[in-house]
């Protein structure tokens, strides 16, 4: 097995009438307490001119009299950067990459999980042709967007078009779709669209597969009479068990690190001059497709004034910061749908039972153009099938149950009004207004802090109403995977979803349920559930679907035991105890391995004990050098660190192959949660086993068992640091030594690289905020641009980028660039 390949293995691992007053009445609220963002000095842009300052490392700062001056501006400025980029993502979402690229290919949906243009296409036609974007656009606020919101995405849409016609397609710069006659002018609409499919990524988006190849089978057998026949809730369950089985490929497909992330706001208690916030934001997030991050600030005088990062196509900040507040997000451990097993209709598998009477399934027929290989274009239809939850899925589907998907974000493009408003907002209050009014957080936790030093976090994302009652009574089978959903009961209503006086719509919790906590020490998750966001203050009482309060795993317990040793001053930082603003930017790129810590020793005691190991297949393997390359490393996942590699296939091949629980030294104790379970477990021949097996994989993938991480994972040619989530690592990395080889778009798997993306450490004080950032894969998917790997440079030696905010900042800068547009 070459290089490339053993790594790629390594990163395979792992609406009703009183929520519209309430809605209404938050939004009035919003409009009196939120304050002008104060305009910046010199700061007078005309009423037909945009102005895109440029700072270093290709920066945007985007100047502007109103929205739709905003959204031209940052349009503008984006094509010049990844207009490539957009015009894939747009062919995906227009459901034509059939037409001109072939059926066959591979779309380049990193978060999602790639599928076959043919499919993706089919997906995507059917949500265009659903009318879901139009019936939202239709809708006032806060459903359906602001004026405002409206304005920017429309300026946004003109400026990346305005770049196309000035550069011409055959001339733009970057070669993967130079001349392409696949590349147009964008439209609104697709920009909707991209909101809604990546709002919908924790649901129904990670299922196009199965949505698109949902074929009922032959029926099965009627009754005697010809009508329905009823099943036992003994028989339902029976029958879940085998869906379940059914849902496991799909379900295994979906679970992996790409929604991962790290975020911290510490408080002014725990901050060595006691005044102000920090905070950190360090998401995971895939480097190539359509899932990457743009770094950004959007200025307009007197109004809005907030810098931070976009996720491609999407013309608001999501993690970012104003000049009195800081948030940032982190994927939730709550589900954001449900999966119902249907009790299907004896004779007609398209047709199910619910409170014992007879329901048709809903058909849509989709037909997408193809490509084929004599260079003529045909039709392919093929018909969709969903039911009153949503979507039916192939997977489970039989004659007598099928599985349909309900998605809490089903009719969420509301998120952007939240963002934007959050972009306004000055204190954490304020955040929580934005909050509350539009109720648009898809799938992220938020954790926040301002220039008062409160630490927040809430988990305001779209959520399910199921309370706990119903979970137990309705469901048939758990499904595999720690954060998969439970198989619940279709067949009755008493298992549908009920609502809040307070939610924005129908079938969700309210905001007086989400998990929320207010600290002046610390808030603090790493994708685990909200009960562990401060330890000293453990939150309960939640409904069990915003997740389980269950074990931690090593990357937040990691976290959690940064946090303790920075405020105690016991990790050796220089300075006083309690956090600053450079002890932070120290601790992101610390690049510690708790598993290492915890059980290196135990592995060492093992191989020492036992220098030849049997492998699985009975093969005898000499690990001594292995032990040796165990024994010099540093315990960390720096660039150089060797021995890192192997201890990290180690410990993922533990995790995957291993039953929960069965291979740590100390297991879990509940009463123990940041601690335990720990150490490794040397003395069961399954972990001698695994050992075995790794040192075998390497020798026959040519990697050296002392290999270090900017060996094996590389971004174009720039060795990266990092290691993996089930190590315990902080700093998340995972790629190949060819990742970033082919630009910053294909996302197939020697190209791909996942992991810390946007990272952002702000300190907010009285004088404005003091931040650092870095995009680890720079600003650029064009590999012939100067800021295709320039921060990738950074990003290799734990360095950063001095933010530039004000205006006397960014007027400061050597590498200030700027280019006025008239409208």
């Amino acid at each position: 097995m070459p290089a490339a390949a053993l790594s790629e293995n390594v990163n395979a691992m792992r609406w009703n009438k009183s929520s519209a007053i309430v809605a209404a009445c938050c939004a009035a609220l919003i409009a009196g307490v939120l304050p002008a963002a104060s305009a910046q000095d010199g700061e007078q842009p005309g009423s037909d001119s945009v102005q895109i300052r440029r700072t270093e490392y290709g920066i945007p700062h985007i100047l502007a009299q109103d929205y739709s001056g905003l959204g031209y501006g940052y349009g503008y400025a984006f094509a010049q950067d990844n207009a490539c980029a957009m015009a894939d993502r747009v062919l995906t979402l227009r459901g034509e990459r059939s037409r001109y690229l072939g059926g066959a290919a591979m779309n380049n949906d990193s978060l999602n999980g790639p599928d076959t243009n043919a499919d993706s296409d089919t997906y995507f036609q059917a949500l265009r042709r659903s009318g879901t974007v139009p019936r939202m656009l239709a809708r006032p606020a806060p459903s359906g967007p602001t004026p405002q919101l409206r304005q920017l995405v429309d300026g946004y849409v003109a400026g990346f078009n305005r770049y196309l016609r000035e550069v011409g397609v055959a001339h733009l710069p970057d070669p993967s779709c130079q001349g392409k006659p696949w590349v147009q002018p964008i439209t609104a609409e697709d920009v909707w669209l991209g909101v809604l499919d990546l709002d919908q990524s924790a649901g129904q988006a990670g299922f196009r597969h199965e949505i698109v190849g949902a074929v009922p089978p032959a029926a099965a057998g009627t009754t005697a009479a010809g009508s329905p026949a009823t099943t036992t809730d003994a028989t339902a369950k029976a029958t879940a068990k085998a869906t379940a089985a059914a849902l496991t490929p799909a379900l295994s497909a979906r679970r992996s690190e790409d929604r991962g992330s790290n975020g911290w706001a510490v408080g002014a208690d725990a901050i060595a001059g006691h005044d102000g916030g920090l905070l950190l934001a360090n998401p995971h997030l895939p480097w190539t497709g359509d899932s990457r991050f743009y770094q950004v600030q959007l200025t307009i005088p007197g109004v809005l004034d907030v810098s931070g990062a976009s996720l491609y196509g999407t013309p608001v900040v999501e993690i970012g910061h104003t000049r009195g507040l800081a948030w940032t997000h982190t994927a939730t451990d709550s589900n954001h749908m449900s999966l119902y097993q249907l009790q299907l209709v004896p004779g007609d598998p398209t047709s199910y039972l619910v409170d014992g009477r007879a329901e048709p399934m809903r058909r849509q027929q989709v037909p997408v153009e193809v490509l084929g290989a004599d260079g003529t274009v045909s039709t392919v239809t093929r018909t969709l099938y969903s039911s009153r939850y949503g979507p039916v899925l192939a997977d489970g589907w039989t004659g007598t149950s099928a599985v349909s998907l309900r998605d809490a974000n089903a009719d969420n493009i509301r998120s952007m009004n939240q963002w934007l408003a959050m972009g306004r907002a000055q204190t954490v209050p304020q955040l929580r207004a934005a909050q509350q009014t539009y109720q648009g957080s898809p799938w992220v936790y938020t954790i926040a802090t301002d220039t008062s030093g409160a630490a927040y976090f809430t988990d305001s994302s779209a959520t399910p109403h199921l309370t706990d009652a119903q979970l137990a009574a309705c469901t048939l089978a758990p499904l595999p995977g720690d954060q998969a959903p439970p198989l619940l009961d279709g067949a009755s209503t008493a298992c549908d979803w009920g609502t809040d006086p307070d939610a924005i719509g129908p079938g969700l919790f309210g905001p007086a349920a989400d998990p929320t906590l207010l600290r002046r020490d610390y808030v603090a998750n790493s994708n685990n559930s909200p009960a562990l966001a401060n330890p000293a203050a453990p939150l309960t009482g939640y409904p069990q679907v915003f997740g389980d309060a269950g074990p931690l795993e090593p990357r937040p317990q990691e976290g959690l035991a940064m946090i303790a040793a920075r405020i105690a001053g016991t990790d050796g930082l220089p300075g006083p105890a309690g956090f600053t603003l450079p002890a932070l930017q120290q601790l992101m790129f610390s690049d510690g391995d708790l598993t290492a810590d915890t059980g290196v020793a135990d592995v060492l005691a093992m191989c020492r004990a036992h220098p030849t190991l049997t492998a699985g297949d009975g093969a005898v393997v000499d690990v001594r050098p292995a032990c040796a390359a165990l024994a010099g490393w540093d315990r960390h996942g720096g660039v150089d660190s060797h021995g890192q590699v192997l201890w990290g296939l180690f410990v993922v091949d533990l995790t995957r192959t291993q039953p929960a629980g069965t291979w740590w030294r100390v297991p879990y104790d509940p009463r123990q949660p940041l601690t335990t379970p720990r150490g490794i477990n040397g003395d069961l021949p399954s972990v001698q086993t695994v050992f075995a097996d790794v040192v075998r994989l390497m020798a026959a993938g040519g990697v050296p068992v002392d290999a270090a991480p900017g060996q094996m994972r590389r971004w174009d040619g720039v060795p990266l640091p990092g290691c993996s989530s089930p190590e315990g690592c902080f700093n998340v990395v995972s790629g190949s030594p060819t990742s970033g080889q082919n630009g910053g778009i294909d996302a197939s798997g020697p190209n791909r690289a996942v992991g810390s993306s946007f990272v952002m450490a702000v300190r907010m004080t009285a004088a404005g905020p003091k931040a650092a950032t870095v995009l680890t894969y720079s600003e650029s998917t064009n590999p012939a641009s100067p800021h295709y790997t320039d921060q990738s440079e950074l990003f290799s030696h734990s360095q950063w980028v001095t933010e530039r905010f004000s205006a006397a900042e960014i007027g400061a800068s050597p590498a200030l660039q700027v280019t006025t547009l008239h409208r």
